[in-house]
């Protein structure tokens, strides 16, 4: 685990721009800190969670960095400096998707650790369990087709000002699968009027030319919205998965850099701020303020 001071996490979520110097090529050539350094990531497993090892498998053998799964009933995130709440079936999707999961233990620990600032990203249902337990604002409903939906589609990329999405460029087009009967993200129109002026929409559904279209819109989202972040920039989720397109067997590579984007942010944290002092902090141990949905 990188040794992170409080100091330092402004950095995370500094401009993209200030941090352009030293972006390393993707693809496993990021620079890192020092000899040794290591990021954790943490992989949440719910019962019926199904793309835990996926996302295990990016982070400790397409990157190299140390991961741990996060059993639902634990509360220890076990020094992980990313948390990533993968998709599947959390507790069956029963009630609806992500409504029970919030509940876990765990889900305590996710939300003391994105408080203080640490890095957390849902995918698919992940996502929705982020919305589920108020990290991220809104809902989402039933696909306005009432059909599940398994394809690839295109996004475009509105936020490069994330860990996530930090080596994406903004207004880039990248294409990732889809596989939900419920992504059809919806809020209350002041809501979504304040996701639009704080720049807090992260990816739209859109077409090759990255225009967004509802002929582009696979489930009814609306504003084509297909990801958000929170204020403090954080907490991501998207219901498209960048763990089934991050390699190259798999005949895209796309979701890659969004696992690399959170190593690369740390990278370049950790390298401006030098060691944590004696006793200082690690990654999203410092106290504060709950973060705004």
């Amino acid at each position: 685990m990188c040794a992170l001071g409080f100091n330092s996490l402004g950095r995370l979520l500094a401009p993209a721009s200030a941090a352009a110097e030293s972006r390393g090529p993707s693809a496993g050539r990021l620079d890192y800190p020092e000899p040794g350094w290591a990021m954790k990531f943490g992989v949440v497993v719910f019962p019926g969670s199904n793309c835990d090892q996926d996302c295990y498998h990016i982070a400790r053998d397409l990157l190299g960095c140390e991961a741990e799964y996060v059993w639902h009933h634990e509360r220890d995130l076990k020094g992980a400096d990313v948390l990533i709440l993968p998709g599947g079936f959390a507790y069956g999707d029963y009630l609806r998707a992500g409504a029970l999961a919030r509940f876990s233990p765990v889900m305590e620990s996710v939300a003391d650790f994105a408080r203080r600032g640490g890095p957390v990203l849902g995918i698919c249902n992940g996502f929705q369990v982020l919305l589920e337990a108020g990290l991220l604002p809104g809902a989402v409903r039933v696909n306005r087709g009432l059909r599940y939906v398994c394809r690839d589609v295109h996004l475009r990329v509105e936020s490069s000002e994330t860990p996530f999405t930090r080596l994406y460029e903004k207004g880039s087009v990248v294409k990732m699968p889809i596989g939900h009967m419920e992504g059809n993200y919806t809020a209350p129109p002041d809501v979504l009027d304040l996701l639009d002026r704080e720049d807090r929409v992260v990816f739209r559904y859109c077409d090759t030319d990255g225009n967004v279209t509802d002929a582009a819109n696979p489930n009814g989202a609306d504003l084509g919205i297909a990801g958000l972040r929170n204020r403090e920039g954080n907490v991501v989720g998207l219901m498209p998965h960048p763990d089934r397109c991050s390699e190259a067997v798999l005949g895209n590579e796309a979701g890659r850099k969004m696992f690399e984007s959170a190593v690369h942010t740390l990278a370049v944290a950790t390298a401006s701020s030098g060691p944590a002092p004696d006793g200082a902090p690690a990654l999203g141990s410092p106290k504060g303020a709950r973060p705004s949905a």
